[in-house]
């Protein structure tokens, strides 16, 4: 018996209404561990190839995307200049679902409640395929950096730090 397909969410539908090749990969979630890293184990790709979406907030209260290797940590500096704020800190996990329309672990630019700017970390480039979240916990989107690039209109930048590994 073949197993269900998962259900399309918004960014599934948003690539297709831009008719853009992607691959939906659903995986066991783990609330006690959302990371990139799990997730990446899971799905069976290398960590620096599953993208994470990071809502940040910015000193005057405009809100971006950061989007950053699943290996990374993201550097508010480098987003600040990247992006011309003078300050930028992660917002808060009460601030995400109210502004994205998603759950921590369900983060995606596609198809997120309102359209913030978006940033991807230069390195998303170094691949034929990336992993992004689909827009909930356990659903994963492959598919080019170059389509994400066209969907998510995000800015390429050079975004982090190397991750302190415990």
């Amino acid at each position: 018996m073949k197993a269900a397909a998962p259900a399309k969410t918004n960014a599934a539908r948003l690539l297709d209404g831009l008719n853009l090749h992607y691959e939906l990969r659903t995986y066991e979630v783990d609330p006690d561990d959302l990371t990139a890293i799990s997730v990446a184990k899971k799905i069976g790709l290398p960590p620096e190839q599953v993208f994470k979406t990071l809502l940040t907030t910015t000193q005057s209260g405009d809100h971006i995307f950061a989007v950053v290797p699943g290996d990374a940590e993201l550097d508010p500096k480098k987003l600040a200049h990247a992006s011309g704020a003078k300050k930028i800190e992660l917002a808060s996990l009460k601030e995400v679902e109210p502004l994205t329309g998603y759950i921590r672990g369900g983060v995606t630019v596609m198809g997120a409640k309102k359209p913030f700017p978006a940033y991807a970390d230069e390195t998303i480039e170094l691949f034929d395929i990336i992993s992004v979240s689909a827009g909930q916990r356990g659903l994963q989107i492959l598919l080019s950096p170059a389509d994400y690039l066209a969907a998510t209109k995000a800015t390429l930048a050079d975004l982090t730090r190397t991750a302190i590994t415990r």
